[in-house]
């Protein structure tokens, strides 16, 4: 642990135990403040899908010196095959290794939630305090601390409140107006899961389009497990509530949808019950002009989700976690300063990643009927024959969030 001669070292108090939490005590401990994270669940949440990592993201893992550790865990994936319901790949988009331009659909950092949370745990628990099971339910604050309201019953000052509670964020909800909605919705849901790998899983990802706006995809992340996606175009009340719902009635609803699917459908379902891990969510963005207010600020998912479909959903909470603590590594003393700085400088990224999600374009790829299916796989199928995804990628000046590039911070 490093600290600046003479800086303040502030007390502060980080909601959610996930990769922005985590990142952000990483880098608050290492300019010498004292960090107590909270975790709602009963233990370290290392579950999860496949994620990666792009562009600005890469270089802050690299800054935090954990390269190497994300390189050691990363999933053998070659790329995505876009498959018709007989399994046949109709096009298959490769991975960009070369090291240059642009990542493809598959990044060359591909790596499980859960181990890239382990690592981040592993680099700071000796660090940072960690309390499991337990929230932050509600807190008060004026111009010289906060304090904060735990489940347990228990309260405690703090200089700075730190919501890095994900999407569902509750810090958010307390700390924007009443009735405010800070969600926008794709009209697009999603469910995964893990069922045991059979020797027809390989290493390249299958997409399979299905008529009724809905897709299955199949990706193998070890000699054992097979990570399945359902994915729903659909706007209604129901899919929008399922997710709230207890976890049979969402199997039983992702099951319903899918039930004509085809392919490899009814293995995926059956291996829901049994799944170590299930996970329904609808895919939106979280869009809000506030990421602080007095002495509590948003990180991660809860200031600015870009959506799984941004493919910089993890990205941007560890590059928005160096830039919340070297802003206050430069002005510990004046938070206002502080906070103002984070919104300044990381905005124009975050504005930069959500507005690359077009919900145009989202649509094109989860057709309704079988005619637009085949358009689809047939356009795709000549852009892989013409080369073009892997000439677009290699060509390309910049990944997915620009040209933007992650400020040099004051403990890099």
């Amino acid at each position: 642990m490093t600290q600046t001669s003479g800086a303040r070292s502030l007390r502060v108090l980080v909601a959610g135990g996930g990769v922005a939490g985590q990142a952000l005590a990483f880098w608050l401990v290492r300019g010498g403040h004292r960090v107590t994270v909270v975790e709602r669940f009963p233990a370290l949440r290392a579950t999860g899908a496949q994620v990666d990592l792009r562009g600005q993201g890469i270089e802050a893992v690299r800054r935090m010196g954990l390269l190497d550790e994300v390189r050691g865990r990363l999933v053998d994936e070659k790329g995505v095959a876009f498959v018709d319901t007989h399994g046949r790949a109709r096009a298959t988009i490769m991975a960009n290794t070369s090291g240059q331009g642009r990542q493809t659909l598959t990044s060359e950092y591909e790596i499980m939630r859960g181990d890239l949370v382990r690592i981040l745990h592993e680099a700071t628990e000796h660090d940072a305090e960690y309390v499991f099971g337990t929230s932050v339910d509600g807190f008060d604050q004026d111009e010289h601390q906060v304090v904060a309201h735990f489940s347990d019953g228990s309260s405690g000052a703090f200089d700075l409140l730190v919501g890095a509670d994900g999407q569902g964020s509750r810090i958010r909800r307390a700390l924007l107006p009443d009735g405010f909605d800070p969600y926008r919705r794709l009209g697009i849901h999603t469910a995964y899961w893990f069922v045991p790998r059979t020797g027809s899983d390989t290493d390249i990802r299958d997409t399979c389009m299905v008529p009724g706006g809905r897709q299955i995809m199949r990706r193998s992340h070890n000699p054992t497990e097979t990570q399945v996606s359902f994915v729903l175009r659909e706007e209604s009340a129901e899919a929008s509530a399922i997710h709230r719902a207890p976890v049979d009635r969402q199997q039983a609803f992702w099951a319903d949808r899918f039930r004509d699917a085809g392919w490899q459908t009814e293995r995926f379902v059956a291996g829901m019950g049994t799944s170590p891990f299930f996970h329904s969510q609808e895919i939106v963005q979280v869009r809000t002009d506030t990421w602080s207010k007095g002495r509590v600020v948003l990180a991660g998912d809860a200031a600015h989700c870009p959506s799984p479909y941004s493919g910089m959903g993890i990205s941007a909470a560890l590059v928005g976690a160096h830039v919340l603590a070297d802003a206050i590594d430069r002005t510990p003393d004046d938070l206002p300063t502080a906070l103002a700085r984070y919104d300044t400088v990381l905005r124009p990224f975050v504005d930069r990643v959500q507005a690359e999600v077009d919900p145009r374009l989202l649509r094109l790829g989860l057709p309704m009927t079988r005619r637009a299916i085949a358009a689809f796989q047939a356009a795709t199928a000549l852009a892989c024959f013409l080369r073009v995804p892997d000439l677009v990628a290699r060509r390309s000046t910049a990944d997915r969030g620009g040209t933007w590039q992650l400020p040099r911070g004051r403990h890099d």
